[in-house]
């Protein structure tokens, strides 16, 4: 059976693990063993020789391996081709069971250093209206806040996150199924241009690749890993975003879920998260920057309710403005004894709550000034 061309590039790691890229799919427990064992050259000299394994998949693609072509392409479309040992390899990827054999990177090549400080925001494709502005605010308010927005360029959320990032003046990291040189989907080409310009595309599969289902499922483990926590905007049930906060939770990362109205079947994945205590309820940009930041690294202003006037008041002034009656006044003793104050007590306090603007004389007694209500 024929081998293939055969190209004097195989003796180099980067372009061998390129050409490992094309033979067989992401997350092969047998190349992922011989690659730890033996680095790509090795690796994919077995697989040349056929004493990889015994199982026939291995050499499958073996006829159709070019690898002068493949590096031809690579070249030619400006793609940088990282691999474990270089800075720019992101090394949160070597948290997964089955990292990446290499990535292929449109944009800025320097990934490790993109995704530092990054949140993959990722969702239903057909998201609703509520859905879609969530995920954009998120995007943007990332952005302004220094964060990096990484997703999978889907309709719906990812996009909706992917735009509001741009929008917010920041960079964003699209994780295609597909090779960096397909728009996938074909209407986000645009979109894509733009992640380019500042920010980068990636993928684990070569140029040319097509999106094939099952790469659809291997490309969210490297969203989980590239992002500090997975947020999930809007689910059902059986969305393939939950399959990224799974990928998201076996390496021990956070995540995060957006909630929705209980009638909606797009936001029961979500729910179903939080239910089961496999994320943590968020709302907005600074409760996601929580989730994402290291201990110390950000504090959250402490949310309160809007204060009142009347949270200031001691108990008898409070009592006394909770006793007076709206519409017509009452005298100090007759107020005395709704509030259940000493009368002796009376003048002080409403002085005091006539200051505030919480209570007026009526006539001959006393009753709540109009609007008085204690809201700031």
């Amino acid at each position: 059976m024929s081998r293939g061309r055969v190209s004097s590039l195989e003796a180099d790691d980067r372009w061998a693990r390129v050409a490992v890229s094309f033979l067989l799919e992401p997350k092969n427990g047998r190349i992922r063993e011989l690659l730890a064992a033996h680095e790509g050259a090795a690796t994919l000299a077995a697989l040349r020789e056929r004493r990889a394994g015994a199982a026939q998949e291995l050499y499958v693609r073996l006829p159709e391996l070019d690898l002068d072509g493949l590096a031809g392409a690579v070249r030619r479309l400006g793609v940088r081709v990282l691999v474990p040992g270089d800075p720019e390899w992101p090394m949160t990827v070597e948290r997964l069971r089955d990292p990446p054999y290499c990535l292929f990177v449109r944009g800025d090549p320097d990934l490790g250093g993109l995704t530092d400080r990054s949140v993959a925001v990722v969702g239903a494709r057909a998201a609703t209206d509520y859905g879609l502005g969530v995920a954009g605010d998120l995007g943007a308010g990332l952005a302004e806040q220094g964060w990096v927005v990484v997703s999978g360029a889907a309709f719906g959320i990812d996009g909706a996150a992917h735009r509001g990032c741009l929008a917010g003046g920041g960079p964003t990291v699209a994780v295609l199924a597909c090779g960096v040189d397909r728009a996938y989907p074909e209407a986000h080409r645009s979109l894509l241009g733009k992640i380019t310009e500042v920010g980068a595309v990636v993928s684990e599969v070569p140029p040319g690749a097509a999106p094939f289902r099952g790469r659809f499922l291997a490309r969210n483990r490297l969203i989980a890993a590239l992002g500090r926590a997975t947020v999930v905007v809007e689910a059902g049930l059986r969305s393939g975003s939950l399959s990224t906060a799974n990928e998201a939770e076996k390496i021990a990362r956070p995540v995060g879920a957006v909630p929705g109205p209980v009638t909606s079947v797009l936001s029961a994945g979500c729910h179903d998260l939080v239910r089961r205590a496999a994320a943590v309820l968020v709302t907005d940009t600074a409760e996601v920057v929580e989730l994402a930041s290291a201990i110390g690294e950000y504090d959250e202003p402490e949310r309160r309710a809007p204060r009142r006037v009347t949270d200031d008041l001691d108990p008898v002034e409070y009592a006394v403005w909770s006793a007076a009656p709206v519409r017509r006044g009452v005298g100090m003793q007759r107020l005395a004894v709704l509030s259940g104050q000493a009368e002796a007590r009376m003048a002080r306090a409403l002085a005091n709550l006539e200051m505030l603007g919480l209570v007026e004389v009526s006539g001959d007694g006393w009753r709540k000034a109009p609007g008085g209500t204690g809201a700031r």
